[in-house]
């Protein structure tokens, strides 16, 4: 008998003391011990079912368990599970092909693959210096990651600071403000602090409370960037994969406008549920900025992350998941809104990365009392509940989720005196 299975029937709690004795403190808590999934839904020790609208944020694109990608996943572990790159494999060489058609990445461009999103970002910081440029510019609110490049991009003092001094020469300018950006970019901040490498942003800010940037900024700042000579960079670790309903939010007219960036960032919703990243380098001046030698990976672009990935690709094109993803996003932002419940102010995002507005800031409340109610949803902001459920949501679960916000209630305070 496995380990495993010899402690099968311990207890929620059990297994809570056995985490606070055995894993670092740098989540606090587990809010639950989940011990398995199907489809949309987990569940924990203690046998209690949950509908998971968050999806490992945004990360597990076709729920849990699903057979085509634990096929995949099995049958090339069972072929050849990893050979560094020193070889190359074709799962590696097809999923690269792959999304570059996706992209529909001009000639000349190229993938690097990593394990992560904040992998990804580091190759991008790294692709931004190379350029010989001191200056790379993001948005406040923005989130890349945690390893010491990506965090230099986010802009979350409370994450950063604990870790300063980060690498230089990034400066952040308020989310959406056109502005502001066109400063950035002016000859008098080229003359005082040199010209900029790189614009790094997120289509729609997942971390900051799922927010979009307005409709021609990024217009704007392919424009800026184009003009400058500097890479526009976006970070489409949450929204890519179809998250949004297109395989890449820039990709909508309405977010994108037709630009075409010079490298895309991924991760998350890629593999599934399995850890993958990639760097899409648009064009033959992006894909040669890292020559041989100048970056690497252990495990990056192994033939089961790969395999994984094009499993993910494979199914949400076969179940023409993005139709779905907007028909689906849209039931369940529409039934929301309409409910009327006092708390909900609104709902706003795209495809199935949205984020319900609250009146009042007491999203950890709402939170726990869908956690209690059999949901898993996400306290991103204050006023607001990030919803990033798999592809795969139905539209009676949509409809479940629905009820719950339209009957959720959070008492006030009581008035002080």
């Amino acid at each position: 008998m496995s380990e495993m299975s010899a402690r099968r029937d311990l207890t929620t709690q059990e297994w809570q003391n056995a985490y606070s004795g055995a894993v670092m403190d740098t989540f606090g808590p587990p809010q639950r011990i989940l011990v398995r999934g199907e489809g949309a839904y987990v569940w924990d020790a203690d046998g209690k079912r949950y509908l998971d609208l968050l999806a490992g944020i945004a990360v597990n694109s076709l729920g849990h368990a699903h057979p085509t990608l634990t096929a995949a996943v099995s049958a090339q572990m069972g072929t050849l599970g990893h050979v560094s790159n020193f070889f190359g494999t074709p799962a590696q060489i097809t999923l690269a092909e792959r999304l570059l058609a996706l992209a529909e990445a001009p000639s000349g461009s190229r993938v690097f693959f990593a394990n992560s999103g904040t992998e990804a970002n580091e190759a991008a910081f790294k692709m931004a210096r190379r350029t010989g440029r001191p200056r790379i510019v993001a948005l406040e609110g923005g989130f890349h990651g945690r390893t010491v490049g990506a965090l230099a991009l986010t802009h979350k003092p409370a994450y950063r600071e604990p870790f300063e001094p980060l690498p230089g020469g990034v400066e952040h300018v308020p989310f959406g403000d056109t502005t502001a950006l066109e400063e950035a970019f002016s000859p008098a901040a080229v003359s005082a602090r040199g010209e900029v490498a790189a614009l790094v942003v997120e289509p729609v800010q997942g971390e900051a409370g799922v927010r979009e940037l307005p409709a021609g900024y990024l217009a704007l700042a392919r424009r800026l960037t184009d003009d400058a000579g500097a890479l526009l960079v976006l970070d489409e670790v949450q929204t890519g994969v179809g998250r949004t309903g297109s395989w890449f939010a820039y990709q909508q007219p309405e977010i994108g406008g037709g630009v075409v960036p010079d490298v895309v960032t991924l991760a998350k919703g890629l593999g599934g549920g399995f850890p993958i990243g990639a760097v899409i380098a648009y064009g033959e001046r992006a894909a040669t900025l890292l020559g041989r030698g100048q970056h690497g990976t252990t495990f990056g672009g192994n033939p089961v992350a790969a395999a994984a990935a094009l499993a993910t690709i494979g199914v949400v094109e076969r179940d023409r998941l993005l139709a779905h993803v907007r028909q689906v996003g849209e039931t369940l932002r529409r039934a929301i809104t309409t409910a009327g419940n006092p708390l909900v102010a609104g709902v706003r995002g795209r495809g199935l990365l949205l984020a319900v507005e609250l009146t009042r800031p007491v999203a950890a409340q709402v939170a726990t009392a869908a956690l209690e109610a059999g949901f898993i949803v996400n306290p991103v902001a204050p006023d607001a509940v990030r919803l990033a459920p798999p592809l795969i949501l139905t539209t009676d679960q949509a409809l479940d989720a629905a009820r719950f916000f339209a009957e959720v209630a959070v008492p006030e305070p009581p008035k002080e005196g």
